[in-house]
């Protein structure tokens, strides 16, 4: 049974997930078992319409360290940070169901709890990482960071997957994130680093899962919009 605040949340964003949440999420659950961590997974399920979240409803009752929430909206961005919000943990991981990496929890965890950073960042394109998406997929990652490293002097290499952090330290920049959909994760990195908190990255080696949920080419209209929002809140109105 898990403590009423645990050491470490993890928080999922699941959108039409029914294929592989179920293992994904008891594999993670097994591997956290595993290390003899105090945890709860919490599952931000938004706008599923397949079988999602009636596994989910009995997953959770099975297993009292797994809960989930349910919106009506299929929104990334607001499901990731109403998880956060929920979550109870010294120790935050935001993960994504089709990767679910411990080695990142592994190298993550013991320096978050050594207080070496406040923010830790797993990479996809840092040096001595391993990028197995697809070119394109590859590409526009590329391009996204570099267009936020452009237009907001972002100065690492990635902002979106996994991530992990000390939840007291990052709350706050959470409660001054503007915009959803994918680009939230993008801000909460970038206001993380304009902040000047400690933020670090460490490299990842991505192996998907499953293909996407979200066609890449259906997000794009969105990230440009979100994006040239955060720009017109950060630059030009300082907030």
């Amino acid at each position: 049974m898990a403590s009423a605040d645990p050491h470490l949340s993890v928080v999922i964003p699941v959108y039409n997930e029914e294929s592989i949440v179920e293992s994904a999420g008891l594999e993670l659950a097994r591997g956290l078992d595993e290390r003899g961590w105090d945890y709860e997974i919490i599952f931000a399920e938004n706008g599923s319409r397949d079988r999602t979240p009636e596994i989910l409803e009995r997953l959770t009752k099975e297993h009292p360290r797994l809960r989930w929430f349910h919106s009506e909206t299929p929104n990334y961005g607001s499901a990731l940070k109403a998880g956060i919000l929920k979550a109870r943990g010294n120790i935050v991981v935001c993960d994504e169901i089709d990767l679910c990496d411990l080695v990142f929890y592994d190298q993550a965890v013991p320096r978050l709890e050594r207080r070496e950073a406040d923010l830790i960042v797993g990479s996809k394109a840092a040096r001595g990482s391993s990028d197995r998406r697809p070119l394109v997929r590859r590409v526009a990652t590329r391009v996204h960071n570099g267009l936020l490293r452009a237009t907001l002097g972002f100065k690492g290499t990635d902002t979106h997957g996994l991530k992990a952090f000390r939840r007291e330290k990052l709350l706050p920049v959470i409660a001054r994130c503007v915009v959803d959909m994918d680009v939230f994760a993008s801000e909460f990195v970038v206001r993380a680093w304009r902040e000047g908190l400690e933020v670090r990255e460490i490299p990842i080696q991505l192996h998907e899962k499953r293909q996407p949920s979200i066609h890449l080419f259906k997000r794009v209209p969105n990230v440009l919009k979100n994006v040239a929002r955060l720009v017109y809140v950060i630059r030009v109105r300082g907030e």
